[in-house]
């Protein structure tokens, strides 16, 4: 004849415990998941923005480039031609300088 085992019983107090563990172990892995998608978000964000940031650098070099071409003594002279002025170098003075 086969020997029948007691049945234990569990307080409330371990099926809370129990309870509760496999909340957690349930849980931290889907946190887990959450969290490192956020991250993989993020980081395509900042990667979005790092290539504007370049593309703008960019530009802002064609663009400094263009005034320094525009700036130009000889540019200068051009326009001061095209509209009939005459170059005086004794009316040019200097901003910012002492």
């Amino acid at each position: 004849m086969a020997k029948k085992g007691k049945k234990v019983k569990l307080l409330k107090g371990e099926k809370m415990m129990y309870t509760l563990l496999l909340v957690l172990i349930v849980a931290i892995p889907l946190f887990n998941v959450y969290t490192s998608s956020l991250l993989s978000e993020t980081n395509n964000e900042v990667e979005k923005i790092r290539k504007n940031i370049e593309r703008q650098e960019l530009v802002n070099q064609g663009l400094s480039m263009q005034i320094d071409e525009l700036a130009s003594l000889e540019n200068i002279q051009n326009v001061a031609d095209n509209f009939g002025l005459s170059y005086n170098n004794s009316n040019i003075k200097s901003v910012g300088e002492k």
